[in-house]
């Protein structure tokens, strides 16, 4: 149930920030649950993978690489979901921060109740 519930207000952020950020885009509510569904899976398998490999570079850069790993995985779930779609890595970048400042709000807020 705790699952559902986060891939829901993953969703709900998704929805949020393509309708204020210009560079991302999603169709419906229905491609925004499957892009939470994928980033979910993404950042599962993919991510830890890909923090390994660039170990040295996020070492040397104090830790700031791993904003461009997080937007390579939002712009691997964008060629991955048709209906969802991010401009650029710059664009990727800024909404991977605000998902993540978005998610933590939303998930403090669901605490709360």
């Amino acid at each position: 149930m705790k699952l559902i519930l986060r891939l829901l207000l993953t969703a709900l952020a998704v929805v949020i920030l393509a309708k204020v950020l210009p560079g991302v885009g999603v169709d419906s509510y229905g491609t925004a649950i499957i892009v939470a569904i994928v980033l979910g899976f993404l950042n599962f398998l993919v991510k830890p993978i890909l923090v390994l490999l660039t170990l040295p570079v996020t070492i040397i850069t104090l830790g700031l690489f791993l904003l461009i790993v997080n937007a390579l995985i939002i712009l691997l779930a964008d060629n991955l979901v048709s209906g969802f779609s991010v401009d650029s890595i710059w664009w990727a970048v800024l909404f991977s921060l605000l998902l993540s400042i978005l998610q933590s709000i939303l998930h403090s807020l669901l605490k709360e109740e």
